[in-house]
């Protein structure tokens, strides 16, 4: 079960199988109850899942050699988990048409996820394939119902909390690049949208109460939520700090018809 989220986590690659033009690819990282667990999830499939004609869930796992003491990958491993993964897909697109929603790795074990129309002859095709290419790896099979998408939906898609890490560790990225070294409070703006003038009324009496300044207010004819305010406070940009912060106002916002759009800041260099 995911506890606390560490760190939003951008690869240094998505592979080749991520890279459809249709599809949307986030990673991250978590704690789970024996350590740390790196999750790759395919964010584009929300929408529609779940799928009817892809009831079976099938997870191919493979045992990694070499991995550090949180029990993921040495950095020189990755390139080969990458064609592992490659692997594990060639032998289930050779059955059929498959959707991919992930990949999970955790505890010396990386286990790529598929949902599958039909389950015939492929535990035999995949094994196969690990005996001919992963011959000094440990690996497993497992197929099972989830009509649900019940793994993806609940497991592998990030929740609220660790969306707001991923989306905020965007940001702060950007800033360490440009040498920030996050230790410093600073100015930091912030939008939302509302549906009507009297809901970002009453945010606004929130947010006062909350020490924000208020830097503007302006109407937005062409969007939903067509009645924007701007804020700002100055507060830390840490991971921890500004996604803590971030998450209290997106869900303020949603008690009041509203949406928060982010934030944005300057570097600090010390």
């Amino acid at each position: 079960m995911k506890s606390i989220l560490l760190s939003a986590l951008l690869l240094l690659s998505i592979h080749s199988f991520a890279q459809d033009d249709k599809d949307h690819w986030e990673a991250y990282l978590a704690q789970y109850e024996k350590g740390t667990g790196s999750t790759l999830v395919n964010m584009s499939l929300k929408e529609a899942a779940p799928m009817k004609q892809y009831p079976f869930l099938l997870t191919a796992s493979v045992k990694i050699n070499h991995c550090n003491t949180d029990g993921l990958p040495q950095n020189d491993e990755w390139d080969n988990l990458y064609n592992i993964s490659d692997k594990v897909k060639a032998a289930i697109d050779a059955q059929g048409l498959s959707k991919t929603p992930g990949v999970f790795t955790y505890q010396c074990w990386r286990a790529d996820y598929y949902y599958i129309k039909d389950t015939t002859g492929i535990r035999q095709a995949l094994n196969a394939a690990f005996k001919k290419y992963l011959p000094d790896h440990e690996c497993k099979v497992e197929i099972k119902p989830d009509p649900k998408w019940e793994a993806y939906l609940t497991f592998l898609y990030p929740n609220e909390e660790t969306m707001e890490y991923i989306t905020n560790d965007k940001v702060i990225m950007n800033l360490s690049k440009a040498g920030d070294k996050l230790t410093k409070p600073r100015l930091v703006d912030h939008w939302l949208y509302f549906k009507t003038e009297a809901d970002r009324d009453k945010f606004v009496g929130y947010a006062l109460g909350q020490k924000y300044k208020i830097e503007g207010k302006d109407f937005k004819k062409d969007l939903e939520r067509p009645f924007q305010l701007h804020l700002s406070r100055t507060d830390k940009v840490d991971p921890g700090s500004i996604s803590a912060i971030t998450l209290e106002l997106r869900r303020k916002a949603k008690e009041f018809n509203g949406d928060y759009d982010g934030w944005e800041t300057f570097v600090v260099k010390d």
